[in-house]
């Protein structure tokens, strides 16, 4: 991984076999980032895609492997007492046999098959939380002042 920090945005480019979210918590801590935005490109040999199953209070995970063209990948970064966490969906399109399929949703982890070009843009002007719900486990945006830490 290398990344440039232009102004208030950080370009970061991912290489091959490296972890996407992962690297982009490692730029965070290293630049002192603790709420951001990011978006991007590439190609990906493994995703591991989630969904929340609401009757089950679960989530689902799928593995997909091969050669993923990654369309897009959006998410957010927050934090939780010194703790980053990151909301990450991504789209990707891939052949299986003759055809072409696409697959999307909540991301787990994306590991990438060439690079990925990731553009992380903070929060400027501060800092976007996240509150615990206990109904799915997970966490989502807090602006409460008791949460701003």
């Amino acid at each position: 991984m290398d990344y440039r920090r232009m102004n208030d945005t950080c370009y970061v480019r991912i290489d091959k076999g490296e972890e996407i979210i992962a690297e982009l918590l490692q730029v965070c801590r290293r630049e002192g980032i603790r709420s951001a935005v990011f978006t991007g490109i590439g190609g990906c040999s493994r995703a591991e895609l989630q969904i929340f199953i609401p009757d089950k209070g679960v989530f689902e995970t799928e593995i997909i492997e091969g050669m993923l063209e990654l369309i897009n990948v959006t998410g957010n970064i927050v934090s939780d007492d010194g703790q980053l966490f990151h909301h990450t969906h991504a789209i990707f399109s891939y052949k299986e046999g003759s055809e072409h399929k696409m697959a999307a949703g909540h991301m787990k982890a994306l590991t990438v098959l060439y690079t990925a070009e990731i553009e992380l843009r903070p929060v400027i002007g501060g800092v976007i939380n996240r509150k615990h719900d206990p109904e799915t486990g997970t966490g989502f945006w807090c602006f409460d002042q008791a949460h701003q830490r």
